[in-house]
């Protein structure tokens, strides 16, 4: 942590040509069970982890932002008073978001200075990390300190959610900000995606021998694209069609009568949103009586129901999983929003290698590219450093 936060004050300087005032960093994010509940306003068990951004920021006195990046040779530059969705493209639109965003919850930008913002960061991109709501959340609590905007840290999750939909067009709710923004070390973050009410709840990986391991294939995914944007539209369709608000009003108990009015298709992704949400909540109370050890099948059956209900995996996810499973791993599924990116899997430590051995194996076998391998830890959310 101490190199990269170096780099981003050393990149700061040699771009801008002075010295930042402050850092700020934020989490990526593994959710670790509770996939695409969450704009359906259900329940999603994310925590983040011990992979973060990092923005190095200094005041200007000419109303302009600027922003660049390790990741990007130019710097994007606008007035605060041009902020808006429709200018924002690229990379850029992610933090110049944010702070449009902050405005459309009551900041008054016609009031704030100007600000030189230099982003680096180790969450891996497209790897269903969150990589996307690390850099708004680190950017929000960056601009929220140095404005004296004095918003909580539920309303920054608002805010990055908004940039995200509008200025970056990914139609994804809420999950990944707040579990950016209220990460704590060896936590997950429960939250109620309607109510937005949150917990933590005791992960105890490493105190029941226990750690996840990510397994990155590499395959790349986006947001952005027509496959999560199709699913979002089944489940409102679906919600629709059963007369209720989302498909957070359903339980188990109301499939029966959704199979009756549904198509099969539409009626599958109800299905997964359903039966998620309740592996939420059977995750929460296995973690609290029993521990880490007890919820195995929980992340096996959501991988089962993504795979064939969701349809949001792939052959190189399938594989990962398939082949962590049969090499010891209590349980494992896709993580993210699918069509690539990680999976993971909840490993005995001793272990590890030999999993990692197996899957690299079944890569190579199968002619798929090497995946990328690594553990993380529950860390604590966003904050100056």
């Amino acid at each position: 942590m101490s190199d990269i936060r170096d780099d981003v004050v050393a990149g700061f300087e040699e771009t801008f040509g002075r010295s930042s005032e402050g850092v700020w960093s934020a989490p990526g994010r593994v959710n670790l069970i509770g996939e695409h509940t969450d704009y359906n306003l259900g329940f999603v068990l994310p925590f983040a982890i011990n992979r973060r951004t990092i923005v190095a920021l200094g005041l200007r006195d000419d109303g302009v932002l600027r922003v660049a990046s390790e990741f990007a040779d130019e710097v994007a530059e606008i007035a605060i008073a041009d902020l808006a969705p429709e200018r924002l493209h690229g990379w850029s639109a992610y933090p110049l978001g944010v702070a449009w965003a902050l405005g459309q919850f009551g900041a008054d930008l016609a009031g704030v200075p100007g600000a030189d913002l230099y982003i680096a960061s180790t969450v891996p991109v497209g790897a269903g990390l969150s990589s996307s709501a690390a850099i708004e959340s680190a950017v929000a609590v960056a601009l929220n300190d140095v404005w004296q905007l004095g918003f909580d840290r539920q309303t920054l999750a608002k805010v990055g959610q908004l940039a995200e939909n509008k200025a970056v067009g990914a139609p994804t709710g809420i999950m990944d900000q707040s579990a950016s923004l209220l990460g704590r070390e060896d936590h997950a973050v429960f939250l109620d995606c309607r109510s937005l009410d949150s917990s933590l709840v005791p992960l105890g990986f490493a105190e029941a021998g226990l750690e996840l391991l990510i397994i990155d294939t590499g395959v790349s995914h986006s947001h952005a694209t027509g496959g999560y944007a199709a699913r979002r539209a089944s489940c409102e369709e679906g919600a629709r069609i059963l007369e209720v608000d989302s498909l957070r009003d359903l339980t188990v108990d109301d499939l029966p009568r959704a199979r009756n009015l549904l198509d099969d298709e539409t009626f599958r992704r109800v299905r997964h949103v359903v039966t998620e949400n309740q592996r939420v909540l059977d995750t929460v109370i296995a973690l609290r009586e029993s521990g880490p050890l007890a919820i195995g099948e929980l992340l096996d059956a959501s991988h089962i129901s993504m795979r064939d209900d969701f349809e949001i995996s792939v052959p190189e996810l399938d594989l990962a999983v398939e082949t962590a499973q049969a090499n010891g791993a209590i349980g494992a599924r896709m993580t993210g929003g699918g069509f690539g990116g990680a999976a993971i899997a909840l490993v005995p430590s001793a272990g590890i290698s030999r999993i990692q051995v197996a899957v690299d194996g079944a890569f190579a076998e199968h002619g798929f590219g090497q995946p990328t391998m690594f553990t993380v830890t529950a860390a604590g959310g966003a904050a100056r450093d």
